[in-house]
């Protein structure tokens, strides 16, 4: 019986049986491929073989591919059938023009006729014969012949007559001859052609009877449209190609004309004819949109239309009407446009009237942002001259030091039109969210710019646009989400807000009254918007960004030097740790508490930035007085060391600390206090405390960690002072302190004051004795500092050898034990 393995050891066996072959065939393929290739670099290397010489090639069913031509059979013919047509084209253009002077009439007649006749007729026998390739280089060179044959003839029979009206009736002619000639045969070259040359006559004839613009403009159309529909009938591809190219050539060309004659016409009867030639233009472009079996392109021919309507209105109303109503004429037949959609048109076409009214309402905001922007940048140049002098009205205020933009008067109904149309469109539109942000932009524009446009009272001005940033705040506020956090909307009113606000502070800089009254308005504005938790992060440190700014005014009014109006502007900061303090708190806090306790997490850091910056600008109005700057630091600090009670700002602390320190040191300053002592000792005193409580919570903590940076901010410096005192009450209370440095350190093992404080102690000593050690010195002979220097060296050197030699007695002994 057959001794079988066990399963395991047969799989085993298989699968070792199963990797050797394939290795095996991995091999025998990096062969194959060696030798198809040394195979194929052979044959590209051997010369051209002779007769009854067998080629050296790859063997059979090695897969090497063969050589293949690299031009194809028909591809060749076409090539030399193209050529030869070109070439004998160019010989009767080159006889009819240089060798016609040598023939007589019935010569050059008899020539041109029998070539052309000739090459027009060899094609029916090339087709017959199935040469179509031939046939279409024939017949292309008979087409080309009977171009010279028209040429000739004007030569000849009609050598007066008007070079553009008889072209207009050759290309006539010979348009019809190559389509029906075509037709005819069955050939692809002559329709396209013709086609191509059909475009000709109509423009030719009417530049032949000396047409004005408007007659060209409307010949143009005309052509244009007739190329539209052999586009939209045409069957074969080349003869749609070339009439798609000559009706958007000739139509664009008669659109322009249409256009220019419209907007440049002076009076409404040269203007009506252009807008005419205009709508005419759009009723062709929905025509053949309507009939265009691909949307886009009825899409974009729909678009065209719409914005040719619109020109021609637009060119209309600019010579009927005032110059500043011709972009709101333009914008209400742009929104006229719109009722399409409810009609019944097909609806790519819908779809592009729809988009040109959207461009054109986009063209007349883009009018209107000089104004825009001239009333949001315009007040930053009135700025620079604060409580200068009440302006006229509104305007003067705006546009101080700024060119004034012309025809601005219905720029704020543009802008309130278009945010309308927005606002009904929204609803209906798959771009609602974009919608709800542009309407209310373009809304606050126009709210911006009418007190400009209808130059009101300065006062008047201002509470307009205070009113304004209070309708902002407003829908800031309604439009929030549920969840707290602004939405885009609500985002975007408040930055409308922010934006208004800033403009409005800098124009009321012009009269003091209005600039007290307008930082306390929006102040007060913003605080109360603040109290949402949704605008709490931008409107509270707006708030108190306007508080600063009111608090300056307030000194500057009551004619206080600006270091006093420091201690005016620290009640900022004040007020904006105590908000910290009531808003502040960890997320999770916010969450259990209630979404406001949420929102005002999120306002707390703001809010503190603004505090900072408020803090910042107190210290730079109190620095010419140090004396003031001493109490504003001293404020300031704290002002930090309220904010580090919170369990989240313990880091605020060594602010506070650092405030503290400067403010003793400024002041000192300010006494003329000289001694060292006086500004280290108010750091070294606070920095032993929390090293000592330091290593009372942490005994691992070394003393150079807790106490080296307090014991050296001291000793140091009063060091440095008493080696150039010369008196003793330094030096003597330096080296009491240093003693009891070192008296502690014994005391409790410290490393750090065993150094600092002997270190320190034996310095002054030094310092001490210098007078006598310089004269015992004085006193020594010459050779003594030489005899000192050699027993040195000879006590060192002795030890060295000493080292040496027990070095080696270890080594001799080691090796005794080995």
């Amino acid at each position: 019986m057959t001794n079988l393995p066990p399963p395991a050891e047969e799989l085993r066996f298989l699968d070792a049986e199963l990797r050797q072959l394939d290795v095996r065939r991995a091999t025998l393929l990096r062969r194959r491929a060696w030798l198809v290739h040394t195979l194929q670099a052979t044959a590209a290397r051997q010369p051209a073989l002779g007769p009854g010489t067998a080629p050296v090639g790859p063997p059979a069913g090695t897969g090497a591919a063969a050589r293949r031509p690299e031009a194809t059979a028909p591809g060749v013919q076409n090539v030399l059938l193209v050529l030869g047509g070109v070439l004998l084209t160019i010989a009767a253009i080159a006889f009819t023009l240089v060798s016609w002077g040598h023939l007589g009439i019935a010569g050059r007649a008899l020539v041109l006729g029998a070539l052309t006749v000739g090459a027009l007729g060899a094609p029916v026998a090339l087709l017959r014969r199935g040469l179509r390739s031939t046939a279409e280089a024939v017949a292309a060179l008979g087409t080309a012949l009977t171009v010279l044959d028209a040429y000739a003839l004007h030569e000849v029979a009609f050598p007066g007559t008007d070079g553009a009206g008889y072209t207009a009736t050759a290309s006539a002619v010979l348009a019809a001859l190559w389509a029906v000639y075509g037709v005819r045969l069955g050939l692809r070259h002559p329709l396209p052609l013709a086609v191509a040359t059909a475009h000709l006559p109509l423009l030719l004839g009417a530049i032949a009877v000396g047409a004005g613009p408007y007659t060209l403009t409307a010949v143009s159309l005309a052509t244009a449209a007739g190329g539209a529909a052999v586009a939209l009938r045409a069957a074969l591809l080349p003869v749609r190609i070339v009439a798609v190219t000559g009706a958007l050539g000739t139509g664009a060309a008669g659109v322009l004309s249409a256009g220019w004659l419209c907007w440049s016409a002076s009076g409404p009867g040269p203007a009506a004819r252009a807008a005419a030639l205009l709508l005419v233009a759009a009723a062709l472009a929905l025509v053949a949109g309507r009939f265009v079996p691909r949307p886009e392109i009825s899409v974009g021919a729909a678009f065209a239309a719409g914005l040719c309507v619109v020109a021609g209105a637009g060119g209309v109303l600019r010579v009927t009407v005032p110059g500043e109503w011709t972009v709101p004429g333009c914008l209400a037949c742009a929104i006229a446009l719109l009722a399409t959609e409810r009609t019944r048109l097909h609806h790519p076409l819908r779809q592009g009237l729809v988009r040109a009214s959207a461009a054109v309402q986009g063209f007349a905001v883009l009018w209107t942002l000089p104004l825009v922007a001239g009333c949001v940048l315009g007040p930053a140049v009135r700025g620079a001259g604060a409580w200068s002098g009440t302006p006229r009205d509104f305007r003067d205020a705006v546009f101080a030091g700024l060119p004034r933009p012309p025809y601005a008067g219905t720029a704020p109904l543009v802008l309130a039109v278009v945010a309308a149309v927005l606002v009904v469109a929204g609803h209906r539109t798959a771009r609602r969210p974009a919608v709800t942000v542009a309407a209310p932009v373009l809304g606050w524009a126009a709210a911006l710019v009418l007190p400009v446009v209808l130059q009101l009272p300065y006062a008047a001005g201002l509470m307009a646009h205070a009113v304004v940033v209070a309708a902002a705040l407003f829908f800031a506020v309604r439009l929030g989400r549920a969840d707290k956090r602004p939405s885009p909307p609500s985002l975007t009113a408040l930055l409308l807000a922010l934006v208004t606000s800033v403009g409005l502070a800098l124009v009321s800089l012009a009269s003091e009254p209005a600039t007290i009254a307008v930082l306390g308005t929006l102040t007060v504005l913003f605080a109360a918007a603040g109290l949402r938790p949704g605008p709490a992060p931008f409107a509270a440190p707006a708030a108190l960004c306007h508080a600063t700014a009111l608090a300056c005014a307030i000194g500057a009014s009551a004619g206080r030097p600006p270091h006093h109006t420091a201690l005016l502007v620290l009640v900022v900061p004040a007020v904006a740790a105590l908000i910290a303090s009531r808003t502040g708190g960890s997320r999770t806090g916010g969450s259990r508490t209630g979404g406001s306790r949420t929102g005002g997490s999120r306002a707390t850091v703001p809010v503190e930035v603004a505090g900072a910056a408020a803090g910042l600008l107190a210290l730079a109005l109190a620095a010419p007085e140090p004396p003031m700057l001493a109490l504003v630091l001293s404020l300031c600090g704290a002002v930090a060391a309220a904010t580090a009670l919170r369990p989240e700002r313990r880091a605020a602390g060594w602010a506070a600390a650092a405030l503290f320190l400067l403010a003793t040191w400024v002041r000192l300053a300010a006494w003329d206090v000289a001694a060292p002592e006086a500004y280290t000792l108010p750091v070294t005193g606070p920095a032993l405390i929390v090293g000592l409580l330091r290593r009372r919570r942490d005994a691992a903590v070394s003393s150079w960690t807790a106490y080296g940076s307090g014991l050296a901010v001291t000793l140091v410096p009063s060091l440095l002072a008493a080696w150039d005192d010369q008196h003793w009450l330094r030096p003597l209370a330096l080296g009491v302190a240093a003693l009891a440095v070192t008296l502690a350190g014994a005391r409790h093992r410290l490393q750090a004051p065993l150094v600092l404080g002997p270190g320190v102690l034996a310095l002054v000593a030094l310092h001490e004795l210098t007078p006598y050690l310089a004269q015992v010195v004085g006193a020594l002979p010459r050779w003594a500092p030489p005899a000192v220097a050699g027993l040195v060296l000879l006590v060192l050197g002795a030890t060295y050898e000493q080292r040496l030699r027990d070095a080696r007695r270890l080594r001799e002994a080691l090796g005794r034990l080995g």
